[in-house]
């Protein structure tokens, strides 16, 4: 038996690995997707809306299947109410209005700086430890990187630039990030399956009165059928398949896991950007990437340096318990 667990517990760590591996390609491919449907053929509030119905009909139909469905108490609401705010405005609603009117390197760029956001957040919520130098310069370095891309036109955010929509872009990245670290306990006591069918219910009701009238569907049955193949293929493979994904490999793994494979985003969304000539790469692309990309290693040092420090001043407290 002690020899069957090993494996066994190496196969699930893989799993939840690949689980994020697989969320975040599929992610890259959502940025060069919303900039062409966007940018061309709808609206991004329609896109909006069937995203979180299409997450509805998947979502809370696998949660009422589940068990841990029944055991839900008032007091989780007070976790579930604001971590689906998060995922729904913050996150779904931001990136595609930030989509409008940016360009899918820069919003991908820009979303690498989720590992960031979730390491700051997961300290600021495990306070008690003093200045780490690396942390310091890392966090320095990265908000340097996305300061390049935000203003890289000028010092204008008007409302319609490209510096506008970066903008956007990072207040959805914070948002996602910061539900990357408060869901955590909330997905252990409940499992993915019930706080997704929770995420899109709550969804549809803070949804629908606002944007209800934006599910168009004479829009839909006119367009051609690269922009429905484009929709469809937003709506299964790169919302309902890759959000399972990632819940379910956060809820076995750490935040830090769920924030460092987000580096797979700009290398296919850079990719097919392309290759679909939607935008190239430029100096400030380049230096604000290796700007983030040190920042985070940094960071990231920062981090496991205060970690190795926790468990220092533990450890005596847990000998001193034994004798």
């Amino acid at each position: 038996m002690h020899k069957i667990c090993p494996a066994r517990c190496f196969v699930g760590k893989f799993r939840y690995n690949w689980d994020l591996v697989v969320a975040n390609l599929l992610f890259g491919i959502n940025f060069s997707i919303f900039v062409s449907l966007v940018g061309n053929h709808l609206d991004f509030r329609t896109i909006f809306m069937l995203q979180v119905v299409a997450g509805a009909l998947f979502f809370v139909p696998a949660a009422l299947l589940s068990p841990r469905t029944y055991r839900v108490a008032w007091a989780d609401f007070r976790h579930i109410i604001p971590i689906s705010l998060l995922v729904i405005y913050g996150w779904m609603y931001f990136i595609l209005w930030g989509s409008t009117y940016t360009n899918p390197i820069d919003s991908a760029i820009i979303a690498t700086l989720g590992p960031a956001f979730t390491l700051i957040i997961d300290r600021l919520l495990h306070r008690g430890e003093g200045i780490i130098p690396s942390r310091l310069v890392g966090i320095v370095a990265i908000f340097t990187g996305a300061w390049l891309l935000i203003f890289d036109k000028g010092f204008q955010l008007t409302r319609g630039t490209e510096g506008w929509g970066n903008l956007l872009i990072l207040i959805a990245v914070a948002a996602i990030a910061t539900n990357t670290v408060l869901i955590k306990p909330t997905l252990e006591k409940l499992g993915t399956r019930v706080v997704m069918g929770w995420y899109y219910f709550i969804g549809l009701i803070i949804t629908l009165p606002f944007f209800g009238r934006y599910l168009m569907l004479d829009t839909l049955l006119q367009a051609s059928w690269d922009v429905l193949f484009e929709l469809g293929y937003l709506l299964l493979f790169g919302t309902v398949w890759p959000m399972w994904l990632l819940y379910r490999g956060t809820e076995q793994l750490t935040a830090v896991h769920t924030a460092l494979y987000r580096y797979i985003q700009p290398l296919i969304a850079g990719i097919l950007a392309h290759l679909r000539h939607q935008a190239q790469f430029d100096r400030t692309n380049l230096a604000a990437l290796v700007l983030i990309f040190i920042g985070i290693i940094l960071t990231v040092i920062g981090y496991r340096r205060s970690l190795r420090a926790i468990r220092e001043s533990l450890a005596p407290r847990h000998s001193h318990r034994r004798q």
